[in-house]
């Protein structure tokens, strides 16, 4: 949060306090949350499942290209022209093709990555909200907080929510 709009925050909060109303103010570490939520070690194994067979394949393509370097590099003074080239040839064609697969993995991984990674930001969202209103919170604060105590603190709340939720 910037100083500017903690200044907006406060102005608009002046006419609330003079009229004597008492406010209820929360913080929650929505980073922390993300990080520690069961259902970002969900995703995580579900991405893995979904990704582990590309990986594999990556790792043995990966492997072999190397088995046929070492290759090369004993045997090529004992090789004719045309097998060297060949080979050569090969090594360059599962090289290009390692490299364009690597790429399409990482892009692949990454759309679905934020993909879950937004569905888990909503909600978290709406577990805060739904805490709040229950609790009736005028106020819930989380990035940009110079400081909170442990008393508006209600991450542990959130994270208990999502524990619930995720059972």
């Amino acid at each position: 949060m910037t100083y500017r709009k903690l200044i907006l925050l406060f102005l608009l909060l002046i006419p609330i306090v003079a009229n004597g109303a008492q406010l209820k103010i929360a913080y929650v570490n929505a980073v922390k949350v993300i990080e520690k939520a069961p259902q970002a070690k969900q995703a995580l194994a579900k991405l893995e499942a979904e990704f582990r067979p590309r990986d594999e394949k990556i790792v043995v393509t990966t492997k072999n290209i190397k088995k046929m370097e070492d290759r090369l590099s004993r045997e090529a003074m004992a090789m004719t022209t045309n097998s060297r080239r060949t080979l050569e040839k090969k090594l360059l064609i599962l090289k290009r093709n390692l490299k364009r697969e690597s790429q399409e993995f990482r892009e692949d991984y990454n759309l679905r990555r934020n993909e879950e990674l937004a569905s888990l930001q909503k909600l978290v969202y709406r577990v805060i909200v739904e805490i709040a209103k229950k609790e009736k919170y005028d106020l819930v604060v989380d990035e940009g907080t110079i400081f909170a105590s442990k008393k508006i603190d209600i991450t542990k709340k959130v994270l208990d929510r999502l524990q619930e939720k995720s059972n």
